[in-house]
């Protein structure tokens, strides 16, 4: 557990321990090497763009030198609570960048880069429980964000961090990046067009094949890691030895669980191509099925979203990887029209006709699925200073992740979770429903628009 003083420093968000004092002059040191100013207003095509990672595990590393690989961008630090991840990193997107470019520099707090008037925008791929705290001090900050999925770890962040956005008119792109790819694109327009015919029914999935994660024990977080500021607006907790790096996913107090995790791509889909928002209602079956251990969210789980004339399906297998539909696929999403039906996969699409023959297997050519296209769009949005450009804008991820968040809700209480599709709030007087709907938090981290 983090000691009294330690809880002392975190009371203040923009408070630095002197640890974070002499980071930050290590960083101010050579700062003025690293790139000319970039006025976060006034960023036109030609300027480059300065970015931050917060969070610099595989996917921090991966999002943050996909970004650097690209024409007119700088990652100017890798920001991670444990420094030998940060300086890892750090490493690995230097590698990534043009010969003689500059590399980018470990930090410990991310809070710093909030500072930097050089940084353009924040690449978020902390835990889930940073995602949507993160993203709203770097919009107040006046910066653009690029935040992992699911954009928030409840409800209530989903609603406030699209009122971040709108207040501070700041790009906030969600990690949904197929919304990006060219084949997806092209099987939505298929299915709002009327190719298949009318389509009532959708139906996601994700399957894996995941481990115990085990009974853990107290133990002292790893040599290095800040475990008061990995833990940051979440209330503190005493370190357990099957934490990290990954399972915090299947902890509740951290992480939302598979539907949070990887159901989200699908659902974020299976709503596009529906044309729905917010459901009138939401059930969910399922459970830990596979092992005694220390996992509090379901590795089965069954999720159905009502739209009154629509219905949105989500099946969850984290522990059996056989997937659904003829090419047994571990991802996808299916539409089921009254002509025929259209099955994505991971990056392309199939289509049936009405007697289940199939059609057409659609695959992306070259440079039609990297993430690059995500990134890029999320780039020319922040030069065109339009929000409105991006493919998968904070709003989309708001009501994305909403589905998520309900469906676990559902799954917590064992009931049918009734919501306004107006104005997507919950409909009934349940008190533990309305409790889950946000969360307590660290003194000093809550969040504020």
């Amino acid at each position: 557990m983090a000691t009294a003083d330690r809880r002392s420093e975190l009371q203040s968000p923009r408070t630095p321990t002197r640890r974070q004092v002499l980071t930050t002059t290590a960083v101010a040191a050579t700062g003025a090497l690293l790139t000319p100013h970039v006025s976060i207003a006034q960023v036109g095509s030609d300027e480059r763009i300065v970015i931050g990672l917060m969070g610099a595990g595989g996917r921090g590393t991966s999002v943050a030198a996909g970004f650097a690989a690209l024409p007119n961008v700088v990652v100017k630090y890798a920001c991670d609570v444990d420094p030998k991840r940060a300086e890892t990193a750090a490493g690995t997107i230097g590698k990534k960048v043009p010969e003689g470019a500059l590399k980018p520099v470990p930090l410990a707090d991310f809070r710093r880069m909030l500072d930097d008037k050089d940084v353009t925008a924040i690449a978020i791929a902390t835990p889930n429980h940073w995602h949507a705290p993160a993203a709203i001090l770097a919009a107040s900050a006046g910066k653009h964000v690029y935040v992992e999925k699911p954009c928030s770890h409840n409800p209530r962040e989903g609603e406030l961090l699209v009122e971040a956005a709108r207040k501070h008119n700041r790009c906030i792109q969600h990690g949904t990046q197929r919304r990006s790819w060219a084949k997806i694109i092209e099987a939505m327009d298929k299915v709002k067009s009327g190719a298949i015919g009318p389509v009532r029914i959708a139906r996601c999935w994700y399957t894996n094949a995941r481990k115990t994660i085990g009974k853990g024990m107290p133990a002292a977080p790893p040599a290095g890691l800040d475990w008061a500021l990995w833990q940051g607006p979440a209330p503190a907790k005493e370190f357990r030895d099957n934490y990290l790096h990954y399972t915090w996913h299947w902890f509740w107090h951290w992480g939302n669980g598979e539907c949070g995790n990887n159901g989200v791509h699908g659902l974020d889909l299976g709503r596009w191509g529906l044309g729905v928002d917010c459901p009138k209602t939401v059930t969910s079956s399922g459970g830990r099925y596979y092992f005694d251990d220390d996992q509090e969210t379901p590795d089965t789980q069954w999720t159905t979203f009502d739209y009154g004339d629509k219905l949105l399906t989500w099946e969850g297998k984290s522990c059996h990887p056989r997937g659904v539909e003829a090419s047994l696929s571990g991802f996808g999403v299916a539409f089921y029209g009254e002509q025929g039906t259209i099955v994505l996969d991971s990056s392309g699409y199939t289509t049936y006709d009405p007697k289940n023959k199939e059609v057409a297997v659609v695959k992306p050519g070259k440079g039609e699925a990297g993430e690059d296209l995500h990134f890029n769009n999320f780039l020319a949005a922040i030069r065109a200073n339009d929000p409105k450009k991006l493919t998968a804008e904070v709003a989309e991820a708001a009501s994305s992740s909403l589905l998520c968040h309900v469906a676990n809700i559902a799954q917590r209480t064992g009931r049918t979770i009734h919501l306004d599709p107006q104005t997507k709030q919950l409909k009934t007087d349940d008190a533990e429903a309305k409790k889950l709907w946000s969360r307590e938090y660290q003194k000093g981290w809550e969040p504020k628009v």
